[in-house]
Formats: structure tokens, C-alpha cells, sequence
């Protein structure tokens, strides 16, 4: 439903590829002004520029940030900026979309060996290296039901996890929400109903190898989200997280294993497929109406139900 106050801004914090960009998109369609602030190379901007453009051609303002919005000089400078531009109305949504973690193993993985695709070879009587190669080449392709005899995900045995990238994963993406909350709200830019979502995901609850330090940021991500849905609720601000499945980001393809990751999602999504940008954008979307105004400090899957599914 689009939105009848015209004076709306949503700002996006990794707005420049995957949920953050789908999420414009789709508020920009429904009249909603939008702030973006991402972190992009010079030699990325032209392919950038065209997807701002997109979202221009929708009629609303466009405000742009290529700033590091993980600092505090980065923070400074997009509020004041925003504080220079916004005249009337005000911030209606804060969607943080930016992942930035480290994703190392916290121990050396040991080898196993596949017991199955080895009675497999000596059965077909072919060497068990060529039908290794011929598995890994149809799941490539996209064979995902080839998920289990696939080779396992190359991981360094050499650099692990430490206390100095917990830190900085658990900062980046875990407690940096509050920090922008905190400033929007100091500089009264904030609407009065406003909306403020963080994006967790199932390794939350799973571990997933090399994922210790983002699953930390997640665990910390809602508590701060809890935390803020009580202590700003007096202010208009009603705090969330989003769930989404494993979604075909640009995110997901520098995890380790993230061809393993998406097709074990589709064997176990009811609807067999990985969740897109687009499916959370529009979740985001819903939860900007007047109507999600009820929805405060929760977490909400927004995967199609894989999570469920076993």
C-alpha cells in the first residue's frame, strides 16, 4: 500500500546491493523517500549509479552516502547531512543491511572421508577421483541434490578466529544499530512512529563453520533489539529483527560453503527454493505501514518456512 505521508524517509545502511537494495527499491515504488549509505569502490559506482537511477524514476527524493557507515565520522556525516535535507516529516524506517564479519573457523577442520561415494566408485568401478570431479562439476552447475557427495568447502587451517575479530563482527554487525538509533534520535529526526529493523539469520540458533564471530553480532543484534524496543517505545520507535532465510546476496557468496548452504536450504524449503532480496524487501516494506505499528521487539522469519522444515 502506498504511502500517503509524502514526507517519509527510510534510511538504508548497506543500501547499495542485496536486502538493502531490494528494499529501497520497493519503498521508493510505494513513496517513500530514501537515504542510502554504502561503502563502494570508484570502478563499482557506474553499475551502482544505475540501480539510484532506478529508484529515482520512482518520483522521490534520493539522498546518497558512499561513506563508511560502521564509523563514527561516517554516522556524523550522513545525520548532518540528513539533518540539512530533511525540512519536513522525518526518518520513518532504519533498516541496518550491512555485513561486514569475519568468517574464519575457531579450530582446524579435520578431514573426513566419504564413505558413501566410495562404495559408490568401487561399485560403478571408476576411481574415486573422476567421480569426485564429476559430482563437484554437476553440483557447480547446479545439481544441488548433489549436496551431500559434493566436496567439502575449502576452509584456511591457518588463520582462526580470535578475540580481536569477535570484537569487530559483534561492533559491525551486532551493536552499530544502537549507535545510529541513538544519534537519529539525538538529532529529533525520527517521525513519531518509526521503525527500526535489524536482519539476523538461522546461524543464530545453527553453527555453521567459520561463522562464530557473525553468530555472535547476531545473538548481540537482538538483545540490543529487545533492549531497544523497551527503553525507545516511549519515543514512537518500535524496534525488530527479520529472519530471512538463506538469500541470494552478495553477502552469501563470500561465506565458505555457500553453495552448500543454498542447496541444503532448497532440499529443506517447503517451496524449494532459497529466499531473494525481494521476498525480505517486502516484508520490510509491510513492516513500515501503520498497520505493523502493534509489532514491537520481535524476531520474524521471513524464509517461507525452511526453518521449520527439519
Amino acid at each position: 500500500m502506498p504511502f500517503k505521508d509524502k514526507n517519509y524517509w527510510a534510511l538504508i545502511l548497506g543500501g547499495s546491493s542485496g536486502i538493502g537494495l531490494a528494499s529501497a527499491k520497493k519503498l521508493a515504488s510505494l513513496g517513500m523517500n530514501i537515504a542510502v549509505v554504502h561503502r563502494d569502490r570508484r570502478g563499482a559506482m557506474a553499475n551502482i549509479e544505475k540501480e539510484f537511477d532506478t529508484i529515482r524514476q520512482e518520483g522521490i527524493q534520493l539522498e546518497t552516502f558512499n561513506v563508511n557507515g560502521l564509523s563514527q565520522s561516517g554516522r556524523e556525516e550522513v545525520v548532518s547531512g540528513l539533518k540539512d535535507k530533511i525540512k519536513t516529516g522525518g526518518i520513518r524506517l532504519v533498516l541496518h543491511s550491512i555485513a561486514l564479519g569475519n568468517l574464519k573457523l575457531i579450530a582446524p577442520l579435520k578431514e573426513k572421508n566419504n564413505d558413501t561415494l566410495t562404495k559408490l566408485a568401487t561399485k560403478l568401478d571408476v576411481p574415486l577421483g573422476d567421480l569426485q570431479g564429476k559430482i563437484d562439476d554437476l553440483f557447480e552447475d547446479g545439481a544441488s541434490d548433489l549436496v551431500h557427495l559434493a566436496s567439502t568447502p575449502e576452509y584456511s587451517n591457518e588463520n582462526f578466529t580470535g578475540e580481536e575479530d569477535l570484537c569487530e563482527t559483534i561492533k559491525n554487525m551486532g551493536t552499530n544499530i544502537l549507535s545510529w538509533a541513538q544519534d537519529i534520535l539525538k538529532a529529533q529526526l525520527f517521525v513519531d512512529d518509526a521503525r527500526i529493523l535489524g536482519l539476523t539469520s538461522e546461524g543464530n540458533e545453527i553453527a555453521w563453520k567459520g561463522y562464530a564471530a557473525v553468530a555472535a553480532a547476531k545473538s548481540a543484534l537482538e538483545s540490543v533489539s529487545r533492549a531497544m524496543a523497551v527503553e525507545f517505545a516511549p519515543y514512537g520507535l518500535r524496534s525488530n529483527i527479520l529472519q530471512p532465510g538463506i538469500t541470494n546476496t552478495p553477502a552469501l557468496r563470500l561465506i565458505p560453503g555457500s553453495s552448500h548452504m543454498k542447496a541444503s536450504a532448497m532440499e529443506r524449503n517447503p517451496f524449494g527454493r532459497i529466499t531473494e532480496p525481494e521476498d525480505v524487501a517486502n516484508v520490510v516494506a509491510l513492516m513500515s505501514q501503520n498497520e505493523a505499528g502493534w509489532i514491537n521487539g520481535a524476531i520474524i522469519r521471513v524464509d517461507g518456512g525452511e526453518h521449520i522444515s527439519g
